[in-house]
């Protein structure tokens, strides 16, 4: 995967696994920009998706990755924006998956239902994956013009 600087977004649920991954892409050789949280005080997910969304619809970051309790509530906010497909992910397959078949450029981790080992391992494949093209590119096309699908 060709990337910029890796952007990064937590909420309080995140921010242990958060740290994890920000030191881990680090040594990685990575480049990372850290949209916070930056402590376990309770905040509203949405305001860090939102600020991680808006760099990669500005081409600021390049993938983004993206951790809350669930992983629900940062997905489901950050694939508001128009030219974001986040995919959440639990283990390496779904990582490699999402990249291959979804061209997803936001990895969302769950992070209170994972271990930092299975962090690690899922950032390695979502990293090493590409997309696949092909007959995922149409479907990928799909999805923000309802007009185009099929009834």
């Amino acid at each position: 995967m060709e990337t910029k600087t890796v952007g990064i977004a937590c909420d309080h649920a995140g921010f242990p696994m958060k740290q994890f991954v920000l030191q881990y892409l680090i040594k990685k050789g990575y480049e990372v920009k850290d949209f916070g949280t930056d402590s376990l005080e309770s905040v509203d997910y949405p305001d860090y998706a939102h600020k991680l969304g808006q760099a990669i619809e500005n081409h600021t970051v390049y993938p983004g990755i993206a951790i809350c309790g669930t992983g629900e509530g940062m997905t489901i906010t950050l694939n508001k924006y128009p030219d974001i497909r986040a995919g959440l992910a639990w283990n390496e397959d779904i990582a490699s998956l999402i990249r291959h078949h979804n061209d997803a450029n936001v990895l969302v981790l769950p992070g209170r239902f994972i271990s930092l080992m299975t962090a690690a391992k899922i950032l390695d494949a979502f990293f090493a994956s590409s997309f696949d093209g092909g007959r995922h590119e149409r479907r990928i096309k799909k999805i923000s013009h309802l007009d185009e699908c099929a009834e």
